[in-house]
């Protein structure tokens, strides 16, 4: 065997991977009948996969996180490599993150691109979506980007995040000295680069580009049937409705993930596509 087949080897043995994972699924231990899954696919657009995601519940003395984010990458795989490693360690090593959840989750983004602007070596970025479920109880929503947050209760779709489009922004890009453009293209973009208003990284733009993340926050109650996590591979060419309805009649959290990927294929998108399924109920 090669070096390089056995350095894979050992790899595998100690459960290092160089790739993030296609697939993947957990489950709280505070309650059994919260469980997530995710799924992931390389789009046709003729580059590397560049989207992350993050899924895991954590253990806190005597509370339980759990932690989920969709990392989109553009122009770079080592920022959406740096966010998954990074980002949530920054916000729960702010001090007052159990006491003013909202306050700690906007510092925490700011200070993890101020990191980024410092340390990144390309001019590339990437959109995020996070979702921190507390005690099984309270669930925070933040977001920059076009990655999307959409939960299910009762069997309506209900956006928790906000889609940053520059068309919506286009004012306050003009206030910081930038411009709107479909040019080239048809799509409204910041200097005519960037299709999304608010991002980390982007070096070359960020004068007139901000990480500000919107944040909201939802009770989860006996009418909470189930979150989805996406970057944009699936909003392009499904509606929040249609896609709840999609998975909403399977359990298993991985299989929806999986299923919403394939019927976003279907339906022609050609984007990187990743999601996280997060089941209440």
């Amino acid at each position: 065997m090669t070096a390089k087949g056995i350095m894979q080897k050992m790899k595998e043995k100690v459960c290092i991977s160089s790739a993030p994972s296609d697939a993947g699924k957990g489950k709280s231990k505070m309650s059994k009948h919260i469980t997530h899954g995710y799924h992931l696919v390389e789009g046709k657009s003729g580059h590397a996969m560049e989207d992350y995601v993050f899924a895991e519940f954590k253990e806190v003395h005597d509370d339980e996180l759990g932690l989920f984010a969709i990392f989109d990458g553009h122009l770079s795989r080592e920022i959406p490599d740096y966010l998954k490693s990074h980002l949530f360690n920054n916000i729960l090593n702010e001090p007052d993150f159990w006491t003013a959840t909202e306050k700690a989750i906007r510092r925490a983004y700011r200070i993890t691109d101020s990191t980024i602007l410092e340390k990144a070596k390309d001019q590339g970025g990437s959109t995020a979506v996070t979702a921190i479920l507390i005690n099984c109880q309270k669930l925070v929503v933040a977001n920059v980007g076009d990655s999307r947050a959409v939960i299910c209760k009762n069997g309506v779709a209900k956006q928790l995040s906000v889609d940053h489009e520059p068309d919506k922004e286009k004012d306050i890009i003009e206030n910081r000295g930038g411009f709107v453009s479909k040019f080239p293209g048809d799509v409204p973009r910041v200097d005519g680069q960037l299709a999304v208003a608010r991002a980390f990284g982007d070096k070359s733009l960020k004068d007139h580009l901000s990480s500000e993340p919107d944040v909201a926050t939802e009770v989860i109650d006996d009418t909470a049937e189930f979150i989805i996590l996406a970057s944009d591979g699936i909003w392009k060419v499904m509606s929040n409705q249609e896609a709840v309805d999609c998975i909403r009649h399977i359990k298993d959290a991985q299989k929806a993930a999986k299923h919403l990927n394939e019927e976003a294929l279907a339906r022609k998108s050609k984007d990187d596509i990743s999601c996280v399924i997060v089941r209440f109920r």
